[in-house]
């Protein structure tokens, strides 16, 4: 009979098959920015369409966030994940095939719901199987892998994009998206088998409204969500969809020279994200220090797209990209400090419930800036370095006052 698995190599075991499906949560989140002149041709889209196409899967993933808490604390993070992944499936093939911007709306839609559950319920899955000590040092872990994600949606993304097409690309993920659901399903476990629920809390669990109404009373949990829409959503805004276009029409960077010079902010956020929880125990001895430091870095470099990105040499501008990833990293704090917030009983709640911030504002943002560089009246391809700065001075605007407000919040699992 074969042993059983040890209890560390079993949980990394569990760590690589959902970071898989992370790796693919984070390329559909970003893809479009690489591809997005690519569509606007091919399906006839204005700036205006193009942010609603972008936005609506941050809008629907946001929304998700709230029943699928709940969800995962009851029905489990395994089950979730694999029944969200169906979803995301079907919609990156649908994707893939789409011949009109309805269309790609809905598999956009699809694919907002599907991958909505995947980084909460890790967390959650974590929370059974990691201390709360070693929370802060595997999520940040677990973000920093998911970048691969993101760093595929940049120059092989560009790449590939020009051998194949990008509906074969988008095909192609479609069909490992699949492959991953199945992983997931058959090696990912809940909780570890000899964790045995305390009788106590499991009879004082939380129904959903008494759950909302813990979380939603806290003022910190407020304000924590408000820098969480704002971090996320100046990451977004140049990541996601915005950077794309204003390097290719405001700089004239080629497609593929646009995906390299992402590709330095996704390198910036795995860097930062592997050492982010070492720093807040070690230099800050403390996440909310390490938060607001890092978000302030950040909104200092994204003041480049104000104006004085268009004036410095390229190589310069690549470090200032790869900076960028390494002050964004800096928002995973926001995970081990909700961790810290509430008992593990409403953990998967308290996770979702945030993230809806952290997703609308990525949404809001990029939908926000896409009215914003339409109302100059410009087509795609010939948008002003002028209706860019103004998109951008949104979300660098946004993220100042939301630190301010921040700074007022009590420091939760500050290291002594």
């Amino acid at each position: 009979m074969p042993r059983p698995l040890s209890h560390n190599r079993r949980r990394w075991i569990i760590f690589a098959v959902l970071a898989l499906m992370y790796i693919l949560v984070y390329f559909y989140r970003v893809s479009l920015a690489v591809v997005a002149g690519d569509i606007s041709r091919e399906l006839h889209l204005t700036p205006q369409q193009l942010g609603s196409l972008s936005g609506i899967l941050f809008y629907v993933y946001a929304v998700a966030q709230l029943p699928l808490g709940p969800m995962i604390d009851r029905l489990g993070s395994r089950l979730v994940i694999s029944g969200c992944g169906i979803l995301t499936t079907a919609g990156g093939l649908l994707f893939s095939q789409a011949d009109s911007l309805a269309t790609a709306m809905a598999a956009r839609v699809l694919i907002g719901i599907g991958t909505a559950s995947v980084l909460m319920a890790t967390f959650t899955v974590f929370s059974h199987w990691y201390s709360k000590q070693e929370f802060g040092r595997v999520s940040g872990f677990m973000v920093a892998v998911g970048n691969l994600g993101n760093l595929g949606a940049t120059a092989p993304l560009a790449l590939a994009v020009g051998a194949f097409g990008w509906r074969s690309s988008f095909l192609a993920i479609g069909a490992l998206q699949a492959l991953v659901t199945v992983l997931v399903f058959c090696q990912v476990q809940d909780r570890p088998a000899e964790q045995v629920t305390d009788k106590q809390e499991s009879g004082t669990k939380s129904g959903m409204m008494a759950a909302w109404g813990e979380i939603f009373g806290s003022r910190d949990f407020w304000l924590l969500g408000i820098i969480s829409f704002f971090w996320y959503g100046n990451y977004l805004a140049l990541q996601g969809l915005w950077g794309g276009p204003y390097l290719m029409e405001v700089l004239h960077l080629s497609r593929e020279a646009t995906g390299r010079m992402l590709m330095f902010t996704s390198l910036g956020f795995i860097a930062g994200s592997t050492v982010s929880d070492t720093i807040a125990r070690r230099f800050f001895r403390s996440y909310k220090k390490t938060l607001l430091v890092g978000q302030i870095v950040l909104v200092l470099l994204m003041s480049a797209f104000l104006g004085w990105a268009e004036l410095i040499p390229r190589p310069l501008l690549a470090a200032v990209f790869f900076a960028i990833g390494l002050a964004v990293s800096s928002g995973v704090m926001i995970y081990p400090i909700i961790r810290s917030m509430f008992p593990v009983r409403i953990v998967g709640t308290a996770l979702t419930s945030l993230n809806f911030y952290v997703l609308m504002g990525a949404a809001v943002t990029q939908q926000a800036m896409g009215v914003i560089v339409g109302s100059f009246g410009e087509a795609a391809g010939s948008m002003s370095a002028g209706s860019f700065h103004s998109a951008f001075l949104l979300p660098v605007a946004g993220l100042a006052l939301a630190i301010i407000l921040f700074a007022c919040a009590r420091d939760y699992g500050q290291q002594n």
